[in-house]
């Protein structure tokens, strides 16, 4: 007897499957109450014209400014990668390690090796359990040598921090600070900030941090970005004070560039083959299943929480063996444009019409006029040029009820205007580790 939550779908390596119940979009309204946060910077989303929201890190996170009958998402799309956004994402709540031992800390919780981000610097990187499950992968920063913020997704990492402390007795103090940022993207991104704080910042490399100024409001602006686009963060200092301050001389700088408040642009991180995490992966993921094995070195002496587990994983993997039975990979696909989220993880078949995988993220992709996806499927299935099958819903269908055709097809599908350590790597025709 089919059980709907699609058996067939092998998620026994997990404690917790996905649910893979088709529900569809469910028209509920969502409650504003006090138990989730209101960021500073959300009443100037309201007035920017947001008009839905999610939750993320317990915090309303916009999603959407344009109305689909002016254009939606694909609109907002648009004026990222022809002129330049501001987003809202105080949602990257900043956890601040500071002390004597913030370096050995830090070290001992992520997998890079944290002697090398140096001060005034950053780092993308991951933090696992010690079954190799990521349970983070925030971008970190290194304002001083004894302080780093890590800028987080969406899952509650200082609890873990300071548990991990508890046993460890670091001479560190972990704590959120009240620090948020916007995020500027697009390719007059630059020209944006070289107007707002003088155009040493024209002079940040990628991951580079400077201190300044915006309107006498003191912030960090680092070359970073959820695109493949060029872009920035300003992380606000006593954000909730001087939100109002920030925000609107951005707006005001970038009147000249066309400057569009947007939400985050999904559409345009899953062509840069950027992941999200609790969509993509979660803390029953490891690295080596999500392209992310450049974040687990090979060269890294000292001890770090899931390096044992880890290492174990890789010697299988340098046998000639893969040590899980699925993988994430790209795909592109049939049927009409998805312009707007996925509200289910919709199934991907093999060649016999078994439903063997699942889609976490799809959008349409412009420039290669197809529609592009990230998804779980069987270790057996996920070589480039694949050939499966993808259960859309009716109003992306191209016949309602009929599988559209997909492929397996190679990470990242556009390149980034700042290439990866992983896309680098690809490029020389070897594997990135540390």
């Amino acid at each position: 007897m089919n059980h709907p939550n699609y058996p067939s779908v092998d998620q026994s390596e997990r404690v917790v499957p996905y649910n893979l119940r088709q529900s569809g979009r469910t028209p509920v309204e969502m409650l504003i109450s006090t138990r989730v946060r209101k960021s500073p910077f959300w009443h100037l989303s309201i007035e920017a014209g947001c008009w839905r929201a999610t939750t993320y890190n317990r915090i309303y996170h916009p999603r959407g400014y344009v109305r689909p009958e002016d254009g939606g998402t694909m609109a907002e799309y648009d004026a990222l990668v022809n002129r330049v956004t501001m987003w809202n994402v105080a949602v990257e709540r900043q956890i601040r390690v500071k002390g004597a031992d913030a370096e050995a800390f830090v070290n001992y919780v992520i997998t890079r090796d944290a002697s090398k981000i140096k001060p005034g610097n950053g780092k993308y990187c991951i933090l696992c359990n010690e079954k190799g499950g990521i349970l983070n992968d925030p971008v970190l920063l290194r304002p001083a040598a004894d302080e780093f913020w890590f800028s987080i997704s969406d899952s509650d990492l200082m609890f873990w921090l300071q548990g991990v402390n508890v046993g460890c007795k670091y001479e560190v103090a972990i704590d959120e600070i009240d620090v948020c940022p916007v995020q500027i993207q697009g390719p007059l991104s630059e020209n944006l900030l070289a107007k707002l704080v003088g155009e040493a910042v024209r002079d940040i490399p990628y991951y580079g941090l400077i201190e300044t100024q915006v309107e006498g409001v003191d912030v960090i602006i680092s070359q970073t970005g959820f695109t493949g686009e060029k872009g920035y963060e300003i992380y606000v200092k006593d954000a909730h004070v001087h939100a109002e301050t920030v925000w609107n001389a951005v707006l005001d700088a970038g009147t000249e560039f066309g400057l569009q408040v947007i939400a985050p642009a999904h559409h345009r991180r899953i062509a840069a083959g950027i992941l999200s995490w609790g969509q993509d992966m979660d803390f029953e993921t490891s690295p080596f299943q999500v392209n992310l094995s450049y974040q687990v070195p090979r060269n890294k002496a000292a001890d770090y929480v899931g390096k044992a587990e880890l290492e174990r994983q890789r010697a299988v993997i340098d046998g000639g063996g893969f040590p899980f039975k699925m993988k994430m990979v790209g795909l592109t696909l049939g049927g009409k444009p998805i312009d707007d989220y996925a509200s289910d993880f919709w199934l991907i078949s093999n060649s016999n019409s078994e439903r063997v995988g699942y889609v976490t993220s799809p959008w349409w992709s412009p420039e290669l006029n197809t529609n592009i996806a990230l998804g779980w499927v069987p270790i057996e299935s996920s070589q480039v040029g694949t050939d499966l099958m993808v259960e859309l819903p009716d109003e992306y269908a191209e016949t309602p009820g009929v599988a559209v055709e997909a492929s397996v097809a190679e990470i990242p599908f556009r390149e980034s205007v700042n290439p990866s350590a992983r896309e680098v790597a690809k490029s020389k025709g070897r594997d990135f580790a540390e």
